[in-house]
Formats: structure tokens, sequence, C-alpha cells
């Protein structure tokens, strides 16, 4: 039986109670028997896989090389899959590179089949993926039981990789806008509704700087990488969230959350 993550209670207190536990729960999940089943098969067996085709073809080693990336839902789409690692990064219109949602140029970029060749034999490289696999999973565990969670846990290596893919401000905003989970707690946190996404991608553009300057003082995605601007980040993404949830029923408790938002 799979190691479930407790939670006790939801919002910005289960947050804090989750982060305290975080090492302790992570490391059971990670102990439990499917997911070393499937740990142990992709260290096994990864290095045999010489191309995207050998890859799509074990749906075995797929599931965690796309677990990885958090892209589980793409399990049964390997034509969109195969393209994309064969295409790689670096050739001109590679689809990865015409996509909004970043996730897939950075698991192009770490198999290699469409850039340099195979990566799979490179020392260390089961152990890398595996660590991805086993933070995103836990992830995933943790928002089967609130989803709140989930986008929480993952706004750290979301907004870094945001930075270490993207050269420029403006780009960096606009990886964090194709990045579904990502943009959903800055989007939140910032106090944007989510019906936001629907206005020009340019007037949200500028909305999202003008609004990450006046709450965090900047505009510079890699300052709101540092441990205190995502706990603000976090802090007001639980609160919003919860008042948006309470709004249709007690008008008292969003004017509370919203006057705790602002401190």
């Amino acid at each position: 039986m799979s190691f479930q993550p407790v939670i006790p209670m939801s919002g910005y207190a289960g947050w804090r109670f989750l982060q305290r536990t975080l090492d302790s729960q992570k490391e059971a999940f990670v102990q439990s028997a499917p997911l070393q089943r499937n740990t142990t098969y992709f260290r096994e067996n990864i290095a045999k896989v010489q191309s995207a085709e050998d890859l799509v073809k074990d749906r075995r080693l797929l599931a965690v090389a796309l677990g990885a990336f958090g892209l589980d839902d793409d399990i049964n789409n390997k034509a969109f899959i195969r393209k994309v690692l064969e295409d790689g990064t670096i050739k001109e219109r590679a689809l990865s590179s015409r996509l909004a949602d970043k996730r897939y140029a950075d698991f192009a970029r770490s198999f290699g089949f469409g850039d340099f060749g195979s990566k799979t034999q490179f020392p260390g490289f089961a152990d890398s993926i595996l660590a991805r696999y086993e933070t995103k999973q836990f992830e995933a565990a943790v928002g089967a039981q609130d989803d709140q969670m989930r986008q929480a846990l993952n706004l750290s290596a979301g907004l870094a990789e945001v930075v270490r893919g993207n050269s420029t401000k403006n780009g960096q905003w606009y990886a964090i806008m194709g990045n579904a989970p990502l943009r959903s707690v800055v989007q939140t946190a910032l106090g944007f509704p989510s019906s936001f996404a629907r206005v020009g991608i340019d007037q949200q553009l500028d909305a999202f700087k003008d609004r990450a300057r006046a709450v965090f003082g900047t505009d510079n995605v890699g300052d709101l990488t540092r441990p205190e601007a995502q706990e603000k980040m976090i802090r007001l993404f639980m609160i919003r969230s919860d008042a948006a949830a309470a709004s249709a029923t007690s008008p008292g408790s969003v004017a509370l959350s919203l006057l705790q938002a602002r401190r």
C-alpha cells in the first residue's frame, strides 16, 4: 500500500504543518512499495533506451519519464511525446519551442534524443530523473487530498525552471503564464481572477508585472525565487483561494481574509 501524505487541515495552517513534516513524509512516501517498483524498473532499464521510439514503446519507463516532469496525463499521447523528444530543443521550429508550457522543452532537453543524442547512458542520468520523479509523485499524492497544497509545493521548482530556461524578464513572465500549475499560484496570489486568462496576452504581461511590483516590490522573477518571497506568495495564494471559495456563503470571512492578505 502506498503511503498517503497527512494533511490534517486546509489553507495556510495546513501548509505550515506540511512544511514542518515534509522531509519525513516524503521519505515514507518514497520508500513505499509501488514507488520502489517503478524506480527500480527505471534504474535497471533506462540505459537500454537509445531513441524516443524506444522510450514511448515501454509504458513503464515512459510513465516514470513523464511523471518526472509533471506530464503524467500525456501517457497515452505517444505520437505527440515522440515528436517532442525527436525534435529536441535546438533545431529551428522544434515542437517544444512552440509550446507555451516549457515543461516539454525541459523534458526533451533532459533526454537529449533530438539534440546531441541520448543521455540515458550518462553517469547519474537515472538518479537525476528519479529524484524529479519522486518529488513530482509526492506532490501528486498531496494533490489527491488538497490540490492547493500540490500547487504550493510546485512553486519553488517551477520558478527556478522559469528563471533557468528564459534569459529575459518578459520571457520569464510568459513562461509563468504558459505553465498552468505555476500560473495558478502566481495569478491567485497577485489577486487576479481565473477569467484574467481571457485578457490579451500583452495586457496580462503588463498587469502581472505591475501587480508584482505593488505586492512584492519587484517584477523580477528571479527575486521571487527568494524564500521570503515564495512564502509570502504561498500565504497569499492560500488566503485568496480560501476567500474565493467562501465568497458565496460568508462575506464576513472574505473581508477578514483579504485584510490578512494585505499584511
